[in-house]
């Protein structure tokens, strides 16, 4: 079983058509992610009219693949970034499927010392 709060979380911005299912997703993480799906990660997809989510991944014994549909809402897609995959931790996944807007969110910068 995969810790998801240990894993990366690797959105593909743009609008997947979601007749495409394990095969279809996992080429386009191969092919256009330029990601290895059979490396621990959540590979997220949406489709155009941002009421359905898939997430892709690997368990090391097979595909799983988890499919979300909202009822009444939609999901608040990040379309202002000009990269094709967005790099994300499953907080910012989480804050995603609550429906909160992810860029309004921003977080203290982590600082590392090494003396006082």
């Amino acid at each position: 079983m995969m810790h998801f709060a240990d894993v990366p979380v690797y959105l593909h911005r743009e609008f997947v058509d979601f007749r495409k299912q394990i095969n279809g997703l996992s080429l386009i993480v191969q092919n256009c992610m330029n990601e290895s799906v059979f490396e621990p990660g959540l590979f997220v997809f949406c489709n155009k009219k941002r009421d359905k989510l898939k997430v892709l991944y690997w368990d090391k014994t097979g595909f799983c693949l988890w499919h979300k549909r909202l009822e009444k809402d939609r999901f608040i897609w990040p379309r202002k970034c000009e990269l094709k995959v967005i790099h994300w931790n499953h907080e910012q996944l989480n804050w995603l499927l609550r429906g909160f807007d992810v860029s309004q969110f921003k977080s203290h910068n982590e600082l590392k010392y090494k003396a006082i």
